[in-house]
């Protein structure tokens, strides 16, 4: 099996350290380059291909969501997905880094087997979104400034059109955070089938990976943000 390629982006250098050897340790994944801001990064991201980037959001000079943005924009580096490092769950930069293409977030605070699940869960490009985050902050988010500000929601809204009932009834549970096992439960199908749908959904869409389905579904206004 080919190793992971994980590439660590962030400006201490004694955290990347760490990073790497925690990494390292693992058969099959390896990192394949440390860059200290974000400019950096995309530029071994092209030059490595990494599977996944772990960035950090706040660095100097070209900052994580800045990379992240380019990283998303080049159709080279299509197959790149990032997670983005915070010291900080609830983090408005949380979801701008969602909008611009990164695949889910981690605490730094996070422990080491999450970590690794996450440079997993990444390359398998399926979304690292955890339950506060889903249910919560990107839609409190998205609720202030949501499609009425951003120039892609009514754009969205129409590719909705394009999608089946049951592609739609996936997308809102999809947005709820819950797993393809989890969905087929509830819809009565096999986990088969509801990837199947997940990924035309995707294709349809235009989105990235799974990360992408949930803000589209909440910018599109299918998913609105229930008040607490």
């Amino acid at each position: 099996m080919t190793p992971i390629k994980v590439l660590l982006a962030d400006d201490q250098a004694l955290l990347r350290s760490a990073f790497r050897v925690l990494v390292d340790s693992e058969p099959d994944m390896r990192v394949v380059g440390e860059a200290a801001d974000g400019a950096e990064a995309v530029e071994l991201a092209r030059s490595t291909l990494a599977d996944v980037v772990l960035m950090d959001i706040r660095m100097p000079g070209t900052d994580g969501l800045a990379a992240t943005r380019m990283i998303s924009a080049d159709p080279d580096l299509a197959g790149v997905r990032i997670v983005m490092l915070t010291t900080f769950e609830v983090d408005e930069y949380v979801v701008q880094s969602l909008r611009a293409g990164a695949s889910g977030f981690l605490g730094k605070g996070a422990e080491p087997d999450e970590l690794l699940n996450a440079i997993r869960v990444a390359a398998a490009g399926e979304a690292l979104l955890s339950p506060v985050a889903t249910k919560g902050l990107i839609a409190s988010f998205l609720a202030q400034g949501g499609s009425a500000h951003d120039p892609h929601g009514t754009e969205y809204a129409e590719r909705l059109a394009a999608l089946t009932g049951r592609e739609r009834e996936v997308l809102v549970q999809v947005a709820g955070g819950h797993s393809n096992d989890r969905i087929a439960d509830q819809l009565v199908v096999s986990p088969l089938t509801v990837k199947t749908h997940v990924n035309r959904a995707m294709a349809k869409l235009g989105a990235r990976d799974r990360a992408q389905l949930v803000v589209i579904a909440y910018e599109s206004g299918l998913v609105r943000p229930r008040v607490e």
